[in-house]
């Protein structure tokens, strides 16, 4: 969007827009807000931080396998060596992979804390 829509009406306290100007607006913020995130990922990777997981890990957590597993695997560490670092048993933590229990609010934070990654990186997607 490189014109700002048209106002039908302004007051001191409020400006209306037709439905579709009010859409496009919102569409030119999320795509200035992707193009922000595309430019900080790249420079991420291009001092060479880590930047989140590969695709193929992605699309495993897409088809339903649980995020802790994923991102375990992918950091190369075993079931039971995660689960002494986070300081979870070995049996809990498995149960939390094969979705069997959600795993308590602070077990998670040390897995999280463990693996380097946010909490919310390691909910189920529904």
């Amino acid at each position: 969007m490189t014109d700002l829509p048209k106002p039908i009406a302004i007051t001191n306290d409020t400006v209306l827009l037709t439905r579709a100007d009010w859409n496009a607006l919102i569409g030119a913020l999320e795509d200035a807000e992707d193009r922000i995130a595309v430019r900080a990922s790249r420079s991420r990777a291009k001092a060479g931080k880590d930047d989140g997981l590969p695709a193929s890990v992605y699309r495993r957590i897409r088809a339903g396998e649980h995020p802790v597993r994923c991102w375990r695997t992918y950091r190369g560490i075993g079931l039971n060596e995660l689960a002494e670092r986070a300081s979870v048993s070995s049996t809990y933590l498995s149960e939390i992979e094969t979705g069997k229990k959600p795993g308590s609010a602070v077990a998670l934070q040390r897995i999280a804390r463990t693996l380097n990654v946010n909490m919310d990186e390691l909910m189920p997607r529904s």
